[in-house]
Order: structure tokens, then C-alpha cells, then sequence
């Protein structure tokens, strides 16, 4: 691996490169998931890049703008920004010399996914994978998120309907002090934590603008092989949802030709594709295997 920058619009981003010694034959830019996403994305991509480099592919990660060595801001960052990242990343690894420009595709993780169709609709890359990535909106992923963090609770009820005011705080462009006022009359329920712990004034602007996101215009408008991945046991994704929409999308007259759709689901498996700690069996496996095959 070999530290890289380049430029993507007025940041510069910071990420690593794997070729393999022999030449690629395919190349992956791995896109990070929600908040502050660093290259290795909380260490999930090590074992993936490793596993992409010794079956001949080619790897770049990068820290997202403003986390590691990246400038920018990922707080004030859009959808839009994001994508303009990942197509930098896209078009640096078609660059390289040992990489056919013609493989290379996106591999988005959870938020990134949104992030990876989005680029995709703006460019057409070899591929695009999403890995546990929702296929409905942020607030709907969160609110599902958020119902299972407390489905054996009593409080159950309170604190959806506590979250769902929230969401409705942000249609109405309302500020993080009176957002922050709804979840403090509450008592802050330790049902919420997970969503609303680290949100400061920042990242509620950014939780705003992202919140109706729908990726399924995205999805419509790819000119190139889907593969979708899911945890069968992922409990922060819709995921039966999620397939539904997806094959919904892939099913309508106006997707072109190209863009098959291929779902894998790995039963038992969370959000980042693993049981008990460890990858599913056969997750690496099928990730090169369709990377091989997508043309």
C-alpha cells in the first residue's frame, strides 16, 4: 500500500493504494460509511483490501473530507459532494498505469453505498457494489435503527415517536437548539443514543439535508451491474425493505440493459457482514467472484 492524494473540486483527499505486483485485473475504489469514515473505515476495510489485492484487484481508500488527512468538511458536505469524491477516487484509480480503466468500479459501505450510486449515475464506472446499504431513506433507515435499539422496551413507542419529531424538526429546517430541546424534555432516552449522542449543531445541519435522501432515482439511472449486499441479520437495515425496492428499480422499463441487479444476503450476518466478530463464510469469496464476472 502506498499513501495518495488528489484533488476532488477544493479538497484534497488523502487515501491508500494497493496494486497488485503482478498488474490488476480489476480495481475498487471503497467508499466509507456514515460520520467521520476514515480510509480503513474503523478497520471493516482491512481485511476486504486484503483480500481484493490477492485475487489480483486493485484498491484505493481514502479518508473522507475532513477526517484524517483529507481537507474539507464532511459536516458541510451534500450528497452531491460526497459523489464528487468518490467519482475523484474513480477517475485517480483509472489512472494508474497497472489498472485496466475499463474495471473499476465503486464499493460503497452502508451510507457510502447511497454515496456509490449516486457517483454512478453521474459517471458509469465498471461496477458498483453496496454493502449493507439501505434502499429507503436515512430517516426511514434510522427510524427502523432506531425501533430495534428498543423493540424489548416498554419505551419503545416514546422514543420512535420522540424520533419522529425529530425528523419533522428538520423538514421544517428547525435549528439544533430546539432539536436538542425536544430530546432533552424527553430525558434523553437511552433508546435515542445511538442516533443523537454525537449530533452537535453540525452535524444536525448535515442529518438534515441528508434525511430524505432517496437513492432509488439513483439506482434507475445506472448504466452498469448492481450488486446488492446484505446481513440477514442487520439491525440497523431494513433489509427485506431494502431487496424489495431495489428488484423494484431493476424491474422498470426505463433502467438500461446493462444494469442487472445481483442480491446476496448472508444469513445471521449484522451490518458489517460478520457472525460472531469474523467476516460471513463465503462474503470475500463472492465479492471477487462477481467483481470478475460484472462486465
Amino acid at each position: 500500500m502506498r499513501e495518495v492524494r488528489f484533488g476532488a473540486g477544493d479538497v484534497t483527499l488523502a487515501g491508500s493504494l494497493g496494486v497488485p505486483a503482478r498488474g490488476a485485473a480489476a480495481g475498487a475504489v471503497l467508499i466509507g460509511g456514515s460520520g467521520p469514515s476514515d480510509r480503513d473505515n474503523d478497520g471493516y476495510f482491512r481485511s476486504i483490501r486484503r483480500y481484493l489485492l490477492e485475487a489480483g484487484i486493485a484498491v484505493l481508500s481514502y479518508d473522507k473530507r475532513g477526517v484524517g488527512r483529507s481537507s474539507g468538511q464532511w459536516r458541510a458536505a451534500t450528497m452531491d459532494d460526497l459523489a464528487s469524491d468518490a467519482l475523484a477516487a474513480l477517475a485517480f484509480l483509472r489512472a494508474q498505469p497497472a489498472v485496466p480503466d475499463g474495471r473499476v468500479g465503486l464499493f460503497g459501505h452502508s451510507e457510502g453505498g447511497w454515496v456509490a450510486l449516486r457517483a454512478a449515475a453521474r459517471d458509469t464506472p465498471s461496477w458498483v457494489i453496496t454493502n449493507s446499504c439501505p434502499g429507503v431513506t436515512p430517516a426511514e433507515q434510522e427510524r427502523y435503527a432506531v425501533a430495534n435499539a428498543v423493540r424489548a422496551s416498554d419505551s419503545l413507542h416514546d422514543v420512535v415517536a420522540l424520533y419522529d419529531r425529530l425528523v419533522e424538526a428538520g423538514r421544517r429546517d428547525a435549528d439544533f437548539a430546539e432539536a436538542n430541546r425536544l430530546v432533552a424534555s424527553a430525558g434523553y432516552p437511552s433508546g435515542l443514543a445511538a442516533f443523537w449522542a454525537d449530533v452537535d449543531a453540525d452535524v444536525w445541519e448535515f442529518l438534515k439535508r441528508k434525511q430524505d435522501h432517496d437513492p432509488l432515482p439513483d439506482a434507475l439511472r445506472l448504466l452498469c451491474p448492481h450488486l446488492a449486499v446484505f446481513g440477514g441479520a442487520d439491525a440497523l437495515v431494513p433489509v427485506a425493505d431494502s431487496i424489495r425496492l431495489f428488484s423494484a428499480v431493476a424491474c422498470d422499463g426505463d433502467r438500461d440493459h446493462r444494469a442487472t441487479l445481483t442480491v446476496e444476503v448472508f444469513p445471521g450476518a449484522d451490518h458489517r457482514v460478520q457472525r460472531e466478530g469474523a467476516l460471513a463464510p463465503g462474503y470475500l469469496r463472492t465479492l471477487v467472484e462477481w467483481i470478475n464476472a460484472a462486465r
